[in-house]
């Protein structure tokens, strides 16, 4: 009779110990599934909060070129107003306020190399050889958030 006492408490000590491993088990899983939960929600954030604020500056780039296409082809006799010199301070100042938000204009001077990554080619000239595709001239700016472009460069590619 002692045998089967002893037999069923062992049973009894295996069972328990298997619920208590199957227990360990959950509660392990389920603290990883709430921790992965909680750093998927944090990216969730983070990317909202980055598309938020590219929304934001798309809609005020329109004004930038703008305001750059007006000082582009002010008049001679108004170059020296200050009035004018004013309103040229406004890009610079709105690029300042924008940089401090980690927007950058892409690089697309003339002799650029073609980067279609961050360039968008709208011209191309067929006729030019070379080995190289180069930008000839940059028709619009275009501008990355961070490292990420929220408007690429349009640009005329030539070869050199």
């Amino acid at each position: 009779m002692v045998n089967k006492e002893d037999k069923s408490k062992k049973e009894s000590k295996i069972d328990i110990e298997t619920k208590l491993a199957d227990l360990t088990g959950d509660l392990q899983r389920t603290r990883a599934d709430f921790e992965n939960y909680r750093k998927r929600s944090e990216l969730d954030k983070i990317s909202a909060r980055e598309a938020g604020q590219a929304n934001a500056i798309l809609k005020l780039l329109p004004v930038i070129d703008n305001i750059e296409r007006a000082i582009n082809f002010m008049p001679e006799d108004l170059k020296d107003n200050e009035w004018a010199k004013s309103v040229a301070g406004l890009v610079k100042s709105l690029e300042s306020s924008l940089e401090s938000m980690d927007l950058k204009r892409i690089e697309a001077s003339p002799g650029t190399i073609f980067n279609p990554d961050l360039h968008e080619a709208i011209l191309f000239d067929e006729e030019a050889e070379g080995e190289k595709e180069v930008i000839s001239e940059e028709m619009q700016a275009g501008y990355t958030l961070g490292e990420r472009p929220i408007r690429h460069a349009m640009v005329k590619v030539t070869r050199q």
